[in-house]
């Protein structure tokens, strides 16, 4: 069958050579999971015979969505940051949407203020901003109408906001090598600029008060082996230290190593825990106790919500009829704002800690 003379190729003769219905085209060309593999592949190959490509701003008129979700992040190399961002990209294609990305290198409120501008002219239906760092909620400047969502608690208020338990995660850690015997426990933080490190800090600090224990200096990081390797050297130099807590778990790896290198075994004279659960956390020597985050379960909220409130903004999407249905939000502007979830965490204990010696 060929389209007809003078005009491309239309849905619809893409769905009568494939012998299925316009909405099974539909959902194929969203990237939707819930069509059978077999009758993909025909509709696959119809719209290959027939030159045939969704066309993203009819589709947007029809269903009042692009289809697609702007991101906002810094520093991708970082683990926690890259394991949610893939998260969020997975929730998005299961919802059928494309996600476009941009990675700001200085995560001001400026920037990232230009960097939503820029995304907002591209065709976008909402925006997942990942870890806002140095950028303050009152002088973000985001365009009218767009439906954002962050990854980070101070946001509350401002806009709907998903992330872990930063300051459970802190104080199981600091709590459990107190259990175990410890008389203080130390810690090695990340960088000054980042929230998620000041709650964990700030956690820590009052799991130890609480208890009526020590409080000792803390020693700063940036979130890598590196840095954690150098705070290592000098927490090793002091016959002092028993526990620490690390606020992730690259700066662990880094703090095993030179406590290795400076004869000191791990947990017999130093017990060590981390924070973020990232896989190579399990292989480590020795393997390293650490608070798991659910970045998987992060990310998934993150979509969620942020179509949520783009499906009240829109009144309802009519996409979400060919998606196979998704139920609205009555939920008022002023209530998503305030809007806070927090991702539980788990404390993961392995053989890096253990109870002082003596």
């Amino acid at each position: 069958m060929d389209a007809v003379e003078g005009r491309g190729p239309s849905l619809g003769d893409v769905a009568a050579l494939a012998g299925v219905s316009t909405q099974t085209v539909s959902r194929v060309s969203m990237g939707l999971d819930n069509v059978r593999p077999a009758t993909r592949d025909k509709v696959l190959a119809a719209m290959a015979q027939l030159g045939y490509a969704p066309n993203t701003a009819a589709r947007a008129l029809r269903y009042g969505s692009f289809r697609t979700i702007g991101m906002i992040a810094h520093g991708l190399a970082r683990t926690g940051e890259s394991r949610t961002i893939e998260a969020v990209v997975e929730a998005a294609r299961r919802e059928g949407y494309t996600v476009t990305l941009i990675d700001v290198e200085n995560p001001s409120s400026d920037v990232v203020s230009a960097a939503a501008t820029r995304l907002s002219h591209q065709a976008i239906d909402g925006l997942v901003i990942i870890r806002a760092e140095t950028v303050t909620p009152d002088r973000l400047a985001l365009p009218s109408r767009l439906p954002v969502v962050v990854s980070d608690s101070r946001f509350v208020g401002h806009h709907p906001a998903v992330g872990a338990d930063q300051v459970d995660g802190a104080r199981q850690a600091t709590a459990h090598l107190l259990d175990l015997g410890h008389r203080t426990v130390h810690h090695v933080r990340g960088p000054a600029g980042s929230a998620p490190a000041q709650l964990r800090e700030e956690s820590w600090r009052a799991t130890l008060v609480a208890a009526g224990r020590p409080v000792p200096e803390v020693v700063p990081g940036d979130w890598t082996a590196g840095s954690g390797y150098d705070a290592g050297r000098r927490l090793a130099a002091d016959p002092e230290v028993t526990a620490v807590f690390c606020a992730n778990d690259e700066m662990a790896a880094g703090v095993l190593r030179a406590l290795h290198e400076a004869g000191r075994t791990v947990p017999g004279d130093v017990s060590v825990v981390g924070f973020d659960g990232i896989l190579l956390a399990e292989y480590l020597w020795p393997p390293l106790t650490t608070v798991v985050q659910d970045f998987g379960e992060i990310g998934r909220r993150l979509v969620a919500r942020l179509l949520r409130e783009v499906r009240a903004g829109a009144g309802g999407d009519a996409a979400a009829e060919v998606a196979g249905g998704v139920d609205g939000d009555d939920e008022g502007g002023d209530e998503a704002a305030d809007l806070h979830e927090v991702v539980p965490v788990e404390l993961k204990v392995r053989e890096s800690t253990a109870p002082p010696r003596g």
